[in-house]
Parts: structure tokens; C-alpha cells; sequence
């Protein structure tokens, strides 16, 4: 993992995508409530030396609070961090704020089925090609919400712990690709073309800070997308 530190104090976020698990395939709902495999099992365990070794070349100190995404595959892998870490049960805090994007009433059907259902109600248009994919796109569905509303949520979540963090601190966040990239555009450390492109890997940190001249990227790599019906949460 590459570290870049500059000077100044900061309050660094470890920005983790839960592990491998087991998701329908074509469902673009990712409030799926699968538990993660035994490879993410795995990835979760190896993301706690991860983060060891990043708080200790940065020289940040481990917040003793973690945050995870009320989704089982989040908490699973925040669960994994935080015994591999040594923290406090009672220290892992859940939250909705950090789940993936909800698609609503069209939880858990496939793409197939939602463009049947919406092409069987007048009421709406047929959705744009890639629609699961596009940021700005949200379903005429009761509870769905897009990508940019679902990473407005996550950026008002992360810098509200900016506030409360202490200096040259590193806390953990265990949630989801989508919802954490989309965070991270609306925290200025991703352009829109970037979103497009980027995924995030399974268990392995991209840490940003909140430092003096405002947010940046410190280390850790996303993940280049392949196809943009590939499936990121």
C-alpha cells in the first residue's frame, strides 16, 4: 500500500468495502442479506494487518471506534476487523447512513424484472440503458434512491466523525463500493468520470483524511471497473 503523508495535523478514514459473499447475480439491489464466504472471511482478517500497517507508516494513532453499515457482509467484516484489532465490542457502531443504495420496492429483483415491472405500469418510463449504474439515476419507486443521494448520505456520515475525531487519527468504515465512492465524489476526492471508472476491492482500505487544505486521498488503490453492469456493492 503506497503512503503519502504531508505535513499538518489530519483525521484519516479507512474506507473499506466488506468482503466476498454471496450475491444473486443480475440483482442490482445490494440490500441483499447474504453473509460473506469463508474467502471473506478471510480478506476481512488480512484487511486488519492492512490497517496496522497503514496507521503505523502515517504514524496515526487506530481510533478505538469503528463504523459499519447496518448490512450483514459490513458487519461481518467490521466484526472480523475489530477482534483481529483487539477493540472493544461495545466500539463497533452501526449505522443505515452507510449502507449500499437502496432501490426500494424492487429490493432484490432482478434487472430483468424491474424493467418488466416498469414496463407494465403507465405511469413510468422505460429507465436509461446502464440505469443501475448511473449516479443520478433513481427508480419511480416507493423508498428507491440513487447512487448520489445514497453517497450524500455516507459524506454528511464521514464528515460528521471529521468533526468529532481526534488529530491523527485513523477510523475504520466498513460498508459498500458504490455508496463509499459516491461519498467520496461528494467529498471532493473523486471526479464524476473517476466514480464511473473506479470500483473498490474487496477487505482493502483506501484511507482519506480531512487535513487543513481539506480532503485527500493518503493511500490505498481502488479498483479499476471492467463493465458498467458490473455489480460493485
Amino acid at each position: 500500500m503506497a503512503i503519502t503523508r504531508g505535513t499538518g495535523l489530519m483525521r484519516a478514514f479507512a474506507l473499506i468495502r466488506h468482503g466476498d459473499y454471496r450475491q444473486k447475480k443480475d440483482t442490482p439491489s445490494a440490500h441483499q442479506p447474504y453473509p460473506l464466504t469463508a474467502k471473506g472471511e478471510q480478506q476481512a482478517r488480512d484487511c486488519a494487518l492492512l490497517l496496522q500497517k497503514a496507521a503505523s507508516d502515517l504514524e496515526l494513532g487506530l481510533s478505538s471506534v469503528m463504523h459499519s453499515s447496518t448490512l450483514l457482509r459490513a458487519w461481518q467484516t467490521a466484526e472480523i476487523i475489530r477482534r483481529e484489532l483487539a477493540v472493544d465490542e461495545g466500539q463497533l457502531l452501526q449505522s443505515d447512513a452507510l449502507t449500499e443504495r437502496c432501490v426500494g420496492s424492487a429490493a432484490n429483483l432482478t434487472i430483468d424484472e424491474i424493467e418488466q415491472l416498469l414496463e407494465q405500469d403507465p405511469r413510468y418510463p422505460s429507465p436509461p440503458e446502464n440505469w443501475k449504474s448511473r449516479s443520478d439515476y433513481c427508480l419511480p419507486l416507493p423508498g428507491a434512491e440513487s447512487l448520489q443521494q445514497a453517497g450524500e448520505r455516507v459524506a454528511s456520515y464521514i464528515s460528521q466523525l471529521a468533526d468529532e475525531s481526534a488529530d491523527n487519527s485513523l477510523t475504520v468504515i466498513v460498508g459498500h463500493g458504490a455508496a463509499l465512492r459516491h461519498g467520496a465524489s461528494n467529498l471532493g476526492i473523486l471526479s464524476e468520470s473517476d466514480v464511473a471508472n473506479l470500483s473498490m476491492h474487496h477487505a482493502q482500505p483506501v484511507i482519506i483524511a480531512c487535513t487543513e487544505a481539506g480532503w485527500v486521498h493518503l493511500a490505498g488503490q481502488w479498483k479499476p471497473r471492467t463493465s458498467p453492469r458490473e455489480f460493485t456493492d
